[in-house]
């Protein structure tokens, strides 16, 4: 079946309602894209903030490691300190633990001792020549 031409006033009446949608289309595509230029900005922003706390935390951790090591190298310190003082402590008592011990040896064994270091004692008598 032959469709006759259709008149130029229903082109043109076609091509203006597709332009309309087109148009239409156009300022969504708009719309969407300021939307995602907004976003784009707010996101360029939230990076740059939290870039710049990442860069306070990662400050703030080594001035922390260094305190942190400072105070270990003190407390090593500080550790062997009163560890040779103990050692030294320990050594007193000890000898101090010694001469008790040889002086409550001696004080029991002292008539022993007193033996030993001196000489027994001979009596002597003077004899007269008998006449």
């Amino acid at each position: 079946m032959y469709t006759p031409p259709a008149p130029l006033e229903t082109k043109v009446a076609v091509l203006e309602e597709k332009l309309l949608v087109h148009e239409q289309m156009m300022s969504r595509i708009e719309t969407a894209i300021e939307k995602l230029s907004e976003v784009n900005s707010n996101v360029s922003k939230m990076l740059a903030v939290h870039e710049e706390k990442i860069s306070s935390n990662e400050k703030v951790d080594n001035i922390l490691f260094t305190k942190i090591d400072q105070l270990c190298s003190k407390m090593d310190s500080d550790h062997n300190i009163v560890l040779s003082k103990i050692q030294e402590l320990e050594k007193k008592v000890w000898i101090g633990i010694g001469v008790v011990v040889c002086l409550s040896f001696i004080i029991r064994n002292a008539n022993f001792v007193g033996r030993i270091l001196t000489p027994p004692v001979q009596s002597s008598i003077i004899s007269t020549p008998h006449r």
